[in-house]
Protein backbone atom coordinates (compact mmCIF):
# COMPACT_ATOMS: atom_id res chain seq x y z
CA UNK A 1 0.00 0.00 0.00
CA UNK A 2 1.35 3.32 -0.49
CA UNK A 3 2.37 5.92 1.86
CA UNK A 4 1.96 9.27 2.16
CA UNK A 5 4.06 11.94 2.60
CA UNK A 6 3.11 14.40 4.93
CA UNK A 7 4.46 17.92 5.75
CA UNK A 8 5.98 17.27 9.07
CA UNK A 9 5.69 19.77 12.37
CA UNK A 10 9.02 20.76 12.67
CA UNK A 11 9.21 22.80 15.52
CA UNK A 12 6.98 23.93 18.61
CA UNK A 13 4.51 25.94 16.84
CA UNK A 14 4.70 25.77 13.53
CA UNK A 15 2.05 25.74 11.53
CA UNK A 16 2.81 25.86 8.10
CA UNK A 17 6.27 25.47 6.03
CA UNK A 18 7.33 26.37 2.35
CA UNK A 19 8.20 23.71 0.10
CA UNK A 20 11.69 25.18 -1.48
CA UNK A 21 12.39 22.37 -3.99
CA UNK A 22 12.07 18.41 -4.64
CA UNK A 23 15.44 16.47 -3.98
CA UNK A 24 13.61 13.52 -6.15
CA UNK A 25 11.56 13.75 -8.93
CA UNK A 26 8.31 11.30 -9.68
CA UNK A 27 9.16 7.80 -10.63
CA UNK A 28 12.78 7.92 -8.99
CA UNK A 29 13.75 5.33 -6.09
CA UNK A 30 14.20 6.78 -2.49
CA UNK A 31 16.07 5.31 0.13
CA UNK A 32 14.53 5.63 3.60
CA UNK A 33 16.52 8.55 5.30
CA UNK A 34 17.94 9.84 2.25
CA UNK A 35 16.78 13.65 1.50
CA UNK A 36 13.67 14.10 -0.53
CA UNK A 37 13.10 17.66 -0.58
CA UNK A 38 14.24 21.16 1.17
CA UNK A 39 11.55 22.54 3.64
CA UNK A 40 11.35 26.41 4.69
CA UNK A 41 9.84 27.20 7.99
CA UNK A 42 9.70 29.92 9.79
CA UNK A 43 12.91 29.76 11.54
CA UNK A 44 15.27 27.93 9.22
CA UNK A 45 15.38 25.69 5.43
CA UNK A 46 16.86 22.32 6.19
CA UNK A 47 16.30 18.95 4.07
CA UNK A 48 13.58 16.51 5.02
CA UNK A 49 14.95 13.10 5.02
CA UNK A 50 12.18 10.25 3.65
CA UNK A 51 10.25 8.39 6.46
CA UNK A 52 9.77 4.54 3.91
CA UNK A 53 11.52 3.52 0.52
CA UNK A 54 9.96 2.79 -2.42
CA UNK A 55 9.05 4.69 -5.49
CA UNK A 56 7.63 8.62 -5.37
CA UNK A 57 4.72 7.64 -7.44
CA UNK A 58 3.33 11.45 -6.99
CA UNK A 59 4.34 14.54 -5.68
CA UNK A 60 0.92 16.68 -5.12
CA UNK A 61 2.44 19.68 -4.16
CA UNK A 62 5.55 21.08 -6.06
CA UNK A 63 6.63 24.29 -4.66
CA UNK A 64 5.24 26.51 -2.03
CA UNK A 65 2.97 26.86 1.25
CA UNK A 66 1.42 24.07 2.70
CA UNK A 67 0.15 23.34 6.25
CA UNK A 68 1.20 20.13 8.62
CA UNK A 69 -0.06 17.71 7.94
CA UNK A 70 -0.72 18.25 3.95
CA UNK A 71 -0.31 15.21 2.11
CA UNK A 72 2.56 16.50 -0.23
CA UNK A 73 3.65 13.22 -2.45
CA UNK A 74 3.38 9.66 -1.83
CA UNK A 75 5.64 6.95 -1.84
CA UNK A 76 4.71 3.10 -3.06
CA UNK A 77 5.90 0.00 -4.93
CA UNK A 78 6.61 1.06 -8.98
CA UNK A 79 3.05 -0.35 -10.15
CA UNK A 80 0.70 1.02 -7.72
CA UNK A 81 -1.37 3.87 -7.64
CA UNK A 82 -0.52 7.46 -6.45
CA UNK A 83 -3.58 9.25 -6.38
CA UNK A 84 -4.17 10.85 -2.97
CA UNK A 85 -8.29 9.98 -2.39
CA UNK A 86 -9.20 12.07 0.52
CA UNK A 87 -7.52 15.23 -1.06
CA UNK A 88 -5.86 18.10 0.75
CA UNK A 89 -8.84 19.91 1.60
CA UNK A 90 -9.21 19.96 4.94
CA UNK A 91 -5.30 20.95 5.74
CA UNK A 92 -5.04 23.35 3.03
CA UNK A 93 -3.44 23.16 -0.39
CA UNK A 94 -0.10 24.38 -1.91
CA UNK A 95 0.38 26.34 -5.10
CA UNK A 96 -1.37 23.95 -7.28
CA UNK A 97 -4.45 23.42 -4.55
CA UNK A 98 -7.66 24.20 -5.72
CA UNK A 99 -9.14 23.88 -2.41
CA UNK A 100 -11.70 26.60 -0.61
CA UNK A 101 -8.97 27.37 1.71
CA UNK A 102 -7.03 28.30 -0.89
CA UNK A 103 -9.33 30.18 -2.69
CA UNK A 104 -9.69 32.14 0.47
CA UNK A 105 -6.17 32.55 0.62
CA UNK A 106 -5.81 34.09 -2.47
CA UNK A 107 -8.76 36.71 -2.23
CA UNK A 108 -6.83 37.74 1.10
CA UNK A 109 -3.43 38.15 -0.77
CA UNK A 110 -5.13 40.57 -3.77
CA UNK A 111 -7.28 42.21 -0.33
CA UNK A 112 -3.44 43.02 1.40
CA UNK A 113 -1.79 43.95 -1.97
CA UNK A 114 -4.91 46.41 -2.20
CA UNK A 115 -4.45 47.23 1.29
CA UNK A 116 -0.59 47.83 0.78
CA UNK A 117 -1.33 50.07 -2.33
CA UNK A 118 -3.28 51.83 -0.47
CA UNK A 119 -0.48 52.50 2.36
CA UNK A 120 1.83 53.67 -0.24
CA UNK A 121 -0.75 56.68 -0.95
CA UNK A 122 -0.84 57.72 2.57
CA UNK A 123 1.36 60.89 0.98
CA UNK A 124 -1.59 61.91 -1.71
CA UNK A 125 -2.96 64.92 -1.64
CA UNK A 126 -6.46 64.84 -0.33
CA UNK A 127 -9.59 65.52 -1.96
CA UNK A 128 -9.28 69.23 -2.08
CA UNK A 129 -5.58 68.84 -3.91
CA UNK A 130 -6.83 66.28 -6.43
CA UNK A 131 -9.92 68.39 -7.03
CA UNK A 132 -7.10 71.43 -7.98
CA UNK A 133 -4.96 68.98 -9.56
CA UNK A 134 -7.49 67.85 -12.10
CA UNK A 135 -8.57 71.29 -12.92
CA UNK A 136 -5.10 71.82 -13.79
CA UNK A 137 -4.99 68.70 -15.98
CA UNK A 138 -8.24 69.82 -17.81
CA UNK A 139 -6.62 73.21 -18.25
CA UNK A 140 -3.38 71.64 -19.44
CA UNK A 141 -5.61 70.12 -22.24
CA UNK A 142 -6.90 73.19 -23.35
CA UNK A 143 -3.59 75.46 -23.07
CA UNK A 144 -1.61 73.03 -25.20
CA UNK A 145 -1.76 74.01 -28.41
CA UNK A 146 -1.38 78.07 -27.03
CA UNK A 147 1.91 76.93 -25.27
CA UNK A 148 3.53 75.23 -27.84
CA UNK A 149 2.53 78.54 -30.29
CA UNK A 150 4.01 80.83 -27.89
CA UNK A 151 7.05 78.88 -26.55
CA UNK A 152 8.60 82.31 -25.37
CA UNK A 153 10.02 84.04 -22.42
CA UNK A 154 7.71 83.48 -19.71
CA UNK A 155 3.98 82.04 -19.89
CA UNK A 156 3.35 84.25 -22.81
CA UNK A 157 0.78 87.16 -22.76
CA UNK A 158 -2.40 86.96 -23.05
CA UNK A 159 -2.30 82.97 -22.01
CA UNK A 160 -3.88 81.78 -18.97
CA UNK A 161 -1.30 81.21 -16.38
CA UNK A 162 -1.00 77.62 -14.31
CA UNK A 163 -0.12 78.20 -11.18
CA UNK A 164 -1.04 77.06 -7.35
CA UNK A 165 -3.44 79.28 -5.39
CA UNK A 166 -0.03 79.83 -2.92
CA UNK A 167 1.79 81.04 -6.15
CA UNK A 168 -1.20 83.52 -7.05
CA UNK A 169 -1.48 84.81 -3.58
CA UNK A 170 2.17 85.80 -2.93
CA UNK A 171 2.23 87.01 -6.29
CA UNK A 172 -0.65 89.50 -6.06
CA UNK A 173 0.69 90.59 -2.43
CA UNK A 174 4.16 91.40 -4.05
CA UNK A 175 2.96 92.87 -7.26
CA UNK A 176 4.97 90.09 -9.43
CA UNK A 177 3.19 89.37 -12.68
CA UNK A 178 2.78 85.60 -13.16
CA UNK A 179 2.87 85.43 -16.61
CA UNK A 180 6.20 86.57 -17.04
CA UNK A 181 7.35 83.74 -14.75
CA UNK A 182 8.43 79.95 -15.88
CA UNK A 183 6.78 77.63 -13.69
CA UNK A 184 8.91 74.70 -12.15
CA UNK A 185 5.85 72.55 -11.50
CA UNK A 186 4.10 70.15 -12.76
CA UNK A 187 3.54 70.48 -16.15
CA UNK A 188 5.20 74.14 -16.56
CA UNK A 189 2.85 75.22 -13.36
CA UNK A 190 4.23 78.21 -11.50
CA UNK A 191 4.58 77.54 -7.74
CA UNK A 192 5.28 79.45 -4.99
CA UNK A 193 8.97 78.88 -4.68
CA UNK A 194 9.22 80.39 -8.53
CA UNK A 195 7.59 83.28 -6.99
CA UNK A 196 9.33 83.28 -4.28
CA UNK A 197 12.36 83.44 -6.20
CA UNK A 198 11.49 86.01 -8.38
CA UNK A 199 10.60 88.37 -5.64
CA UNK A 200 14.44 87.82 -4.42
CA UNK A 201 15.65 88.66 -7.34
CA UNK A 202 17.08 85.25 -8.61
CA UNK A 203 17.71 83.45 -11.60
CA UNK A 204 14.87 81.82 -13.27
CA UNK A 205 15.51 78.18 -13.95
CA UNK A 206 16.50 77.32 -17.73
CA UNK A 207 13.94 76.10 -19.52
CA UNK A 208 13.34 72.12 -18.93
CA UNK A 209 14.84 72.13 -15.75
CA UNK A 210 12.30 70.38 -13.76
CA UNK A 211 13.14 68.49 -11.00
CA UNK A 212 13.97 64.68 -11.63
CA UNK A 213 11.86 62.08 -11.37
CA UNK A 214 11.54 59.91 -8.09
CA UNK A 215 12.87 56.65 -8.35
CA UNK A 216 10.20 53.70 -8.62
CA UNK A 217 9.26 52.07 -5.35
CA UNK A 218 11.22 48.72 -4.81
CA UNK A 219 9.01 45.94 -3.20
CA UNK A 220 10.57 43.16 -1.57
CA UNK A 221 8.41 40.27 -0.91
CA UNK A 222 8.72 38.95 2.52
CA UNK A 223 11.18 35.70 3.76
CA UNK A 224 9.88 33.22 6.07
CA UNK A 225 12.48 34.15 8.30
CA UNK A 226 11.23 37.97 8.20
CA UNK A 227 7.86 36.94 8.37
CA UNK A 228 8.19 35.38 11.81
CA UNK A 229 10.38 38.52 12.79
CA UNK A 230 7.46 40.32 12.20
CA UNK A 231 4.99 38.17 13.90
CA UNK A 232 7.43 37.63 17.13
CA UNK A 233 8.98 41.50 17.71
CA UNK A 234 4.53 42.63 17.47
CA UNK A 235 3.70 39.78 20.18
CA UNK A 236 6.71 41.51 22.16
CA UNK A 237 5.60 44.70 22.08
CA UNK A 238 2.58 43.35 23.66
CA UNK A 239 4.17 42.75 26.50
CA UNK A 240 4.91 44.89 29.42
CA UNK A 241 8.49 45.17 29.58
CA UNK A 242 10.70 47.10 31.36
CA UNK A 243 14.67 47.82 31.30
CA UNK A 244 17.64 48.11 33.64
CA UNK A 245 20.91 49.26 32.86
CA UNK A 246 24.64 48.47 34.82
CA UNK A 247 28.11 49.10 33.98
CA UNK A 248 30.74 46.39 34.45
CA UNK A 249 34.55 46.84 34.80
CA UNK A 250 36.14 44.78 32.30
CA UNK A 251 39.71 44.56 33.28
CA UNK A 252 40.01 41.73 34.53
CA UNK A 253 37.84 40.03 32.14
CA UNK A 254 39.83 41.54 29.19
CA UNK A 255 42.60 39.86 31.06
CA UNK A 256 41.15 36.32 31.53
CA UNK A 257 40.35 36.45 27.65
CA UNK A 258 44.12 37.46 26.36
CA UNK A 259 45.27 34.41 28.94
CA UNK A 260 42.51 32.18 27.14
CA UNK A 261 43.57 33.03 23.73
CA UNK A 262 47.71 32.54 24.28
CA UNK A 263 46.10 28.94 25.11
CA UNK A 264 44.08 28.41 21.45
CA UNK A 265 46.02 26.01 19.85
CA UNK A 266 45.93 25.51 15.86
CA UNK A 267 42.24 24.77 14.67
CA UNK A 268 40.54 25.72 17.95
CA UNK A 269 38.10 28.59 17.89
CA UNK A 270 39.22 31.55 19.78
CA UNK A 271 37.34 32.57 22.68
CA UNK A 272 35.66 36.36 22.66
CA UNK A 273 34.45 38.30 25.09
CA UNK A 274 31.00 36.98 24.09
CA UNK A 275 32.07 33.52 25.36
CA UNK A 276 32.99 34.94 28.97
CA UNK A 277 29.81 36.93 28.85
CA UNK A 278 27.66 33.57 28.16
CA UNK A 279 29.46 31.92 31.07
CA UNK A 280 29.14 34.98 33.49
CA UNK A 281 24.91 34.97 32.37
CA UNK A 282 24.84 30.96 32.53
CA UNK A 283 25.93 30.93 35.80
CA UNK A 284 23.72 33.84 37.00
CA UNK A 285 20.51 31.87 35.79
CA UNK A 286 21.49 29.02 37.56
CA UNK A 287 21.27 31.04 40.85
CA UNK A 288 18.46 33.34 39.75
CA UNK A 289 16.39 30.95 38.46
CA UNK A 290 13.50 33.02 38.02
CA UNK A 291 14.78 34.83 34.87
CA UNK A 292 16.20 31.34 33.76
CA UNK A 293 11.94 31.46 32.72
CA UNK A 294 9.57 31.02 30.20
CA UNK A 295 5.68 32.88 30.55
CA UNK A 296 3.25 30.33 29.43
CA UNK A 297 -0.19 32.20 29.77
CA UNK A 298 -1.70 30.35 32.82
CA UNK A 299 1.82 29.59 34.17
CA UNK A 300 5.37 30.27 34.46
CA UNK A 301 7.89 27.95 33.35
CA UNK A 302 11.26 27.69 35.35
CA UNK A 303 14.11 25.76 33.32
CA UNK A 304 16.41 23.48 34.71
CA UNK A 305 19.16 24.34 32.32
CA UNK A 306 20.72 27.79 30.72
CA UNK A 307 19.87 27.01 27.17
CA UNK A 308 21.63 30.60 25.98
CA UNK A 309 20.29 32.21 22.92
CA UNK A 310 23.24 34.11 20.66
CA UNK A 311 21.45 36.86 18.30
CA UNK A 312 23.18 36.69 14.70
CA UNK A 313 22.72 39.11 11.89
CA UNK A 314 22.22 37.11 8.83
CA UNK A 315 21.51 37.86 4.90
CA UNK A 316 17.73 37.07 5.81
CA UNK A 317 17.28 38.97 8.42
CA UNK A 318 17.94 37.65 12.36
CA UNK A 319 18.09 34.47 13.94
CA UNK A 320 18.65 33.31 17.73
CA UNK A 321 20.65 29.79 17.96
CA UNK A 322 20.80 28.81 21.00
CA UNK A 323 23.35 27.04 23.07
CA UNK A 324 22.09 24.62 24.84
CA UNK A 325 23.27 23.92 28.87
CA UNK A 326 25.61 26.46 28.65
CA UNK A 327 26.02 26.39 32.36
CA UNK A 328 27.69 23.16 31.50
CA UNK A 329 30.36 23.97 29.33
CA UNK A 330 33.83 26.05 29.99
CA UNK A 331 34.85 28.93 27.93
CA UNK A 332 36.80 27.29 25.41
CA UNK A 333 33.75 24.82 25.19
CA UNK A 334 31.35 27.59 24.66
CA UNK A 335 33.67 29.29 22.52
CA UNK A 336 33.81 25.95 19.80
CA UNK A 337 30.03 26.02 20.10
CA UNK A 338 29.58 29.51 19.09
CA UNK A 339 31.90 29.20 16.25
CA UNK A 340 30.38 26.44 15.09
CA UNK A 341 26.12 27.94 14.88
CA UNK A 342 27.45 31.24 14.38
CA UNK A 343 29.22 29.78 10.94
CA UNK A 344 26.05 27.47 10.28
CA UNK A 345 23.96 30.22 10.93
CA UNK A 346 25.60 32.57 7.75
CA UNK A 347 26.05 29.33 6.15
CA UNK A 348 22.27 28.85 6.17
CA UNK A 349 22.68 25.17 7.67
CA UNK A 350 21.03 25.85 10.84
CA UNK A 351 18.96 22.95 12.21
CA UNK A 352 15.63 23.04 13.52
CA UNK A 353 17.15 21.72 17.24
CA UNK A 354 19.42 24.90 17.11
CA UNK A 355 16.74 27.25 17.24
CA UNK A 356 14.30 25.45 20.08
CA UNK A 357 15.00 25.18 23.72
CA UNK A 358 16.33 28.93 24.45
CA UNK A 359 15.94 30.22 28.14
CA UNK A 360 17.60 33.69 27.91
CA UNK A 361 19.33 35.71 24.78
CA UNK A 362 22.07 37.47 24.61
CA UNK A 363 22.60 40.97 21.59
CA UNK A 364 25.81 42.20 21.63
CA UNK A 365 26.24 44.97 18.98
CA UNK A 366 29.85 46.05 20.86
CA UNK A 367 31.66 45.32 17.52
CA UNK A 368 29.33 47.97 15.68
CA UNK A 369 30.50 50.87 18.21
CA UNK A 370 27.43 50.66 19.91
CA UNK A 371 27.79 51.99 23.51
CA UNK A 372 24.22 51.41 24.86
CA UNK A 373 21.40 49.97 23.38
CA UNK A 374 17.88 48.28 24.11
CA UNK A 375 17.04 44.88 22.78
CA UNK A 376 13.81 43.41 22.36
CA UNK A 377 12.00 40.92 24.03
CA UNK A 378 12.42 37.00 22.56
CA UNK A 379 8.72 36.01 23.81
CA UNK A 380 7.89 33.35 25.66
CA UNK A 381 11.63 33.84 27.07
CA UNK A 382 11.36 36.20 30.78
CA UNK A 383 14.49 38.46 29.66
CA UNK A 384 16.99 39.00 27.13
CA UNK A 385 20.34 41.11 27.37
CA UNK A 386 21.73 43.81 25.42
CA UNK A 387 25.25 44.93 25.26
CA UNK A 388 27.35 47.52 23.94
CA UNK A 389 30.84 47.97 23.34
CA UNK A 390 33.81 48.38 26.02
CA UNK A 391 34.92 52.00 25.88
CA UNK A 392 37.60 53.41 28.39
CA UNK A 393 35.92 55.79 30.58
CA UNK A 394 37.49 57.78 33.24
CA UNK A 395 36.08 56.46 37.25
CA UNK A 396 36.52 58.00 40.50
CA UNK A 397 39.58 56.40 42.34
CA UNK A 398 39.90 56.22 46.26
CA UNK A 399 42.69 59.72 46.30
CA UNK A 400 40.00 61.55 45.07
CA UNK A 401 41.16 61.35 41.57
CA UNK A 402 40.24 59.67 38.10
CA UNK A 403 41.45 56.83 36.49
CA UNK A 404 40.44 55.18 32.82
CA UNK A 405 38.82 51.80 33.17
CA UNK A 406 37.06 49.43 30.36
CA UNK A 407 33.55 49.71 31.35
CA UNK A 408 31.06 47.67 29.51
CA UNK A 409 27.05 48.47 29.48
CA UNK A 410 24.97 45.70 30.03
CA UNK A 411 20.94 46.78 29.62
CA UNK A 412 18.33 43.92 30.62
CA UNK A 413 14.71 44.05 28.96
CA UNK A 414 12.66 41.64 30.90
CA UNK A 415 8.76 40.58 30.87
CA UNK A 416 6.98 42.59 34.07
CA UNK A 417 4.46 39.30 33.90
CA UNK A 418 7.45 36.89 34.31
CA UNK A 419 9.93 39.39 36.42
CA UNK A 420 10.07 42.29 39.02
CA UNK A 421 12.46 44.58 39.14
CA UNK A 422 14.56 43.59 42.48
CA UNK A 423 14.85 40.23 41.25
CA UNK A 424 15.93 41.09 37.59
CA UNK A 425 18.49 44.03 39.00
CA UNK A 426 19.80 41.12 41.82
CA UNK A 427 20.59 38.97 38.30
CA UNK A 428 22.43 41.80 36.39
CA UNK A 429 24.21 42.62 39.60
CA UNK A 430 25.91 38.59 39.89
CA UNK A 431 26.51 38.77 36.02
CA UNK A 432 28.59 42.57 36.41
CA UNK A 433 30.04 40.58 39.81
CA UNK A 434 31.29 37.61 37.50
CA UNK A 435 32.47 39.59 34.89
CA UNK A 436 34.36 41.97 36.65
CA UNK A 437 35.40 38.76 39.14
CA UNK A 438 35.67 35.89 36.84
CA UNK A 439 36.88 33.88 39.81
CA UNK A 440 33.39 33.25 40.94
CA UNK A 441 32.20 32.09 37.85
CA UNK A 442 34.44 29.24 37.10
Amino acid sequence: MADEVKLPRLGQGMESGTIVKWLKSEGDQVEKGEPLYELDTDKVTQEVEAEVAGVLLKITVPQGEADVGTTIAVIGEQDEDGNVEDGNAEHGNGEDGNGEDGNVEDASVETALEVADDEQEEGSPGPAREAERERGREASASEQITEIRTPAQGNGAGARVKASPLARRIARDRGIELGSLRGTGPEGRVVAEDVERAAAGGPTPAPGAAPAPPGDIERIPLTSVRRTIARRLTEAWQAPAFQIAMSADMTRAQALHDRLAERVKEGEAKPTVTDILTKACAAALMRHRAVNAHWAEDAIELHPNANVGIAVAIDAGLVVPVIHQAERKTIAELAAARADIVTRAREGKLRQEDLDGGTFTISNLGMFGVEQFVAVLNPPQAAILAVGAIERKAVPTDGGGFEARPLMTMTLTCDHRTLDGATAADFLRTVKAFLEEPGLML
